[in-house]
């Protein structure tokens, strides 16, 4: 199997898609919709690969549609990330998980766009030109304000001002507008 950086996440999945396609085109996105809920990226790459594995083991699941299987996947990281909270706060000897389980569970749809979103977003930021990409990841995905990117980067505060503009213009061209709608509304959350 090639690995992940040789592979773009968006394959063009067909009406019967391999196991390879479906896991690079997934990954990463149970991976950020795991830590959603984990804030450990180790336990959500893990509760991922344990997911992909079980997906694999079952010998008829990439005979369904794209929809089912995105489901499936969707539903069975967010199964084990919630069963591994519980067990966490057992462990600890926390009993009041149920409560925070329960408010989870309203946010599911919320958690499955921001993690499709931001993996759009990472996508199409590698299209970006080097300097306009790595201003635009301190600047939109890392929060840092405009005079910390310049002293981190060492440019002037208007170097950074116009690589943010051009690399936001470059993004509204490649991402999709509903995309774009709902990453402004995430970011100005």
């Amino acid at each position: 199997m090639k690995k992940m950086s040789d592979q773009t996440s968006t394959f063009r999945l067909g009406p019967k898609p391999t196991l390879e396609e479906v896991f690079y085109t997934f990954h990463k996105k149970l991976v950020y919709f795991s830590f959603q809920y984990l804030k450990d990226k180790g336990l959500a790459e893990d509760i991922v690969q344990d997911v992909f594995v079980q997906f694999a083991q079952k010998e008829n699941m990439l005979q369904h549609e794209l929809a089912y299987i995105q489901n499936y996947l969707y539903k069975a990281v967010r199964n084990k990330s919630i069963n591994a909270i519980r067990d966490r706060k057992q462990n600890l000897g926390i009993d009041d998980g149920m409560a925070e389980i329960s408010n989870q569970d309203q946010t599911i749809v919320q958690r499955m766009i921001h993690a499709e979103v931001i993996d759009e977003l990472y996508a199409a930021m590698e299209t970006l030109p080097e300097g306009c990409r790595k201003v635009s990841a301190l600047g939109f995905l890392e929060g840092k304000s405009n005079q910390e990117i310049a002293d981190q980067l060492g440019v002037s505060i208007n170097t950074v001002k116009t690589q943010k503009q051009r690399g936001l213009k470059l993004l509204r061209l490649r991402l999709d507008p509903e995309v774009l709608y709902v990453l402004l509304v995430l970011i100005n959350c």
